[in-house]
């Protein structure tokens, strides 16, 4: 079941039953010159916020998540490679050789890495990565316009300034700083759309099939945010539905229909993709102990000012900012939140319905215990009661669940910018008073449904009033351009080809370090910088454990950890025979045929260690080489 959308034409900030109001449908136009400003502001808005990158787009990373920039990067190099080789992009090798990664288990993007992998190819995956998220960024914010121009609002300013808090909240921009699949949200709003119209009579087929076709396509660029786009529309319905029973008893058969037409598209289409995600090569279930589950939403998160804001302040991540800032709202705008719900509340269904999704999913992302101003209490939250394995929810940040809040923020900043408009519009025309609740009579000082004006006039302040508001509460969350810091260049050994000699077919180069989630970000990044070209060992991911549980990264090997402790303690230890023995059945496991070390802060430390285990190196290039292909034969 699903409720009917709400057209523009109905003016939705008053309180009439869809049901007992006819329709009117507005014929197909042209983008209006508003439309086209918009999208402008927001693609010049997707370029500042990327900023940084673009002094140096080959040399820098993000200072905040720079393992997680480098594995975007690595996807939009997966990308071209599976296409270069017409390779199955739901796995790949070259990454944790020989066990491989299953790609669809993995935060992985193939609905965007696959599409631009003519464009990776051509621009290489470092500018690919900056640019795509600059555009994410704007296409979200153009689609959250679309859909409240369309279908919420009448002003084109207050669709505007909606679409861009969707595309541009402090809990998206903090997410891009290095997981881009967070901020690719631009089929979103489509799909609460077409949820919406499954009612429509006559037309369940082609909405039930657009719909299944768009929630596939989310599938792969994020299954995270569809599952709390589902959430969300379900709490969407029930909510209507018990102020509206009568519509939504009439609209429940063509709304079922239309969803099983969905359902039943997706499931055909993602059936083999999502088997393989949890039955193929490198499944796992669930999260070791079920990290995510603590990560709740400290309450002192909503009223301060994110990091990457230009009101924002570092400092405070000391305190509150253990989780990630998916809210961060400041104190204007919960303040401008609250009055407009209180003001609207009670003659607008969607800001009822508005109202329901901030509580629903203000509560649900507390997490297991409350925390408040970065102390844990002792008052349980709703996650202590949830089990870690429940199928679904096991892998689901509670804080994520704010992520709701944020659109649900962004539907109330355009419906109380769009209720001032309305009463200026009052003042200049009476005739085109916003209509009333249809159990009210018109406000009118005489009681005269034609004499609307005298009141209208008396609340003129309201509008200027309403937008400052608007405007004050959304000023200091202006995103700044994001934090990025320099990276050392791969080798010219790498980039240069000079590798290739060492690496023949079904062999693996080794870089040292060995590319983990704690260490190794440089070294990874030599894969994604050639086109992954050849395989390397561990790598930055999740796969199973022996249990099959999901972990971050490759099982460390006797090598790999004697490595890592190496670089911690930046002193060799004493070398044992069985410490050798240990790296060449670690080289013959990984099917080695090359170690290359480069420039780094533990150079020395690294070579005296390589060589203590497998002999000494060669200088080639600007590298040492380890050719051990007689050494694991």
């Amino acid at each position: 079941m699903a409720v009917p959308v709400v057209d523009p034409s109905l003016n939705p900030v008053t309180d009439a039953d869809p049901a007992e109001v006819e329709p009117t449908r507005r014929p197909r136009r042209r983008p209006a010159r508003s439309d086209l400003l918009a999208l402008g502001a927001y693609v010049l808005l997707g370029i500042f916020v990327c900023l940084n990158y673009w002094g140096d787009v080959t040399g820098r990373v993000s200072s905040h998540l720079p393992t997680d920039h480098s594995w975007f990067e690595w996807l939009f190099a997966h990308g071209a490679y599976s296409l270069r080789h017409l390779e199955n992009p739901l796995f790949t090798a070259r990454q944790n050789a020989p066990d491989g990664v299953n790609m669809m288990a993995n935060t992985s993007l193939l609905g965007v890495t696959l599409p631009l992998a003519p464009l990776t190819m051509l621009l290489g995956p470092q500018v690919m990565y900056a640019l795509y998220l600059g555009a994410a960024l704007a296409a979200t914010a153009g689609t959250g316009y679309w859909m409240l121009s369309r279908h919420l609002v009448r002003s084109r300013a207050a669709a505007f300034v909606g679409g861009a808090f969707l595309g541009f909240a402090p809990g998206i921009i903090h997410h891009a700083n290095g997981q881009p699949n967070f901020v690719s949200n631009f089929l979103l709003p489509l799909i609460v759309v077409r949820v919406l119209r499954l009612a429509e009579p006559g037309r369940w087929r082609r909405n039930g099939l657009v719909l299944g076709a768009l929630v596939t396509y989310q599938i792969f660029i994020n299954e995270e945010m569809l599952l709390l786009t589902a959430l969300a529309c379900l709490v969407v319905v029930l909510a209507y539905a018990v102020q509206r029973p009568r519509a939504a008893r009439a609209a429940a058969g063509t709304s079922a229909a239309g969803l099983g037409v969905a359902g039943g598209l997706a499931l055909v289409l993602a059936a083999y993709p999502i088997w393989f995600q949890f039955n193929g090569p490198q499944s796992y279930r669930g999260l070791q102990g079920g990290v995510f589950h603590n990560w709740g939403e400290d309450l002192m998160a909503f009223v301060t000012f994110a990091r990457d804001t230009w009101a924002g302040d570092p400092a405070v991540e000391q305190t509150i900012g253990l989780t990630e800032q998916n809210t961060w709202f400041g104190w204007p705008l919960v303040l401008l939140s609250l009055v407009s719900l209180v003001l609207l509340v009670r003659r607008s269904l969607v800001t009822r319905i508005v109202a329901v999704l901030i509580v629903v999913f203000t509560v649900a992302a507390i997490g297991p215990m409350v925390r408040f101003d970065g102390v844990e209490t002792t008052v349980r939250g709703p996650w202590s009661y949830v089990p870690d394995d429940l199928p679904l929810v096991e892998m689901m940040m509670p804080t994520r669940l704010t992520l709701v809040v944020a659109a649900a923020v962004g539907v109330l900043l355009a419906l109380t910018w769009d209720a001032a408009h309305r009463q200026g519009r009052a003042v200049a025309d009476p005739v085109r008073v916003p209509a009333q609740r249809v159990d009210e009579p018109t406000p009118a000082t005489s009681g005269d449904p034609a004499a609307p004006a005298p009141v209208a006039a008396r609340r003129r302040w309201l509008r200027p009033v309403g937008y400052a508001a608007v405007t004050l509460a959304v000023l200091p969350l202006l995103p700044r351009p994001l934090p990025a810091q320099q990276i050392d260049p791969p080798p010219h050994f790498i980039t240069a080809g000079g590798w290739r000699p060492y690496v023949p077919a079904g062999r693996t180069l080794v870089p040292v370090p060995i590319p983990s989630n704690v260490h190794g970000l440089p070294t990874l990044r030599w894969s994604a910088l050639t086109g992954q070209e050849f395989p390397v060992p561990g790598g930055y991911f999740i796969g199973p454990n022996e249990l099959g549980e999901g972990v971050f990264g490759a099982p460390n090997r006797p090598t790999s950890t004697l490595v890592y402790s190496t670089m911690d303690k930046n002193a060799v230890p004493v070398l044992t025979e069985e410490n050798r023995r240990q790296a060449v059945e670690d080289l013959r496991f990984w099917r080695a045929s090359v170690v290359v070390l480069g420039a780094h802060p533990r150079e020395a430390v690294l070579r005296e260690l390589v060589t203590g285990l497998i002999g000494p190196p060669q200088r080639v290039d600007d590298v040492w080489v380890w050719d051990v292909r007689a050494l694991v034969g």
